[in-house]
């Protein structure tokens, strides 16, 4: 059986490198999953000192993006992005396993 892949991108990268410096802690990423938002899950976002030891943990730039088992089955295939716009600048998840999402992108149901 394969792995379930995440994909940081290099523009997600570095804006994560940058926040790290800042706050003086490792470039590290964690996405969980939660119950809640408009659509049923919600994306979080948040710096981590280390990964888990269970969790998955991928690389991009030198930034890494770790996972839990739990919010992994939902976010299997992702990519995590980093777009700035008009609108604001956030993270994205580019998830093939929603059904459905809300308008700001920060919810999604399955």
């Amino acid at each position: 059986m394969n792995a379930p892949t995440l994909t940081l991108s290099p523009s997600a990268a570095a804006r994560v490198s940058a926040i790290a410096v800042k706050q003086d802690k490792p470039a590290i990423l964690r996405l969980e999953v939660e119950g809640g938002g408009c659509s049923g899950f919600l994306y979080k976002f948040g710096l981590a000192d280390a990964p888990d030891a269970d969790d998955l943990v991928t690389e991009t730039d030198g930034v890494r993006l770790v996972v839990d088992p739990v919010s992994l089955e939902l976010v299997a295939g992702c990519v995590v992005d980093y777009v700035e716009s008009l609108g604001g600048s956030a993270f994205r998840v580019e998830n093939p396993n929603a059904a459905a999402g809300c308008g700001c992108g920060s919810s999604f149901s399955v």
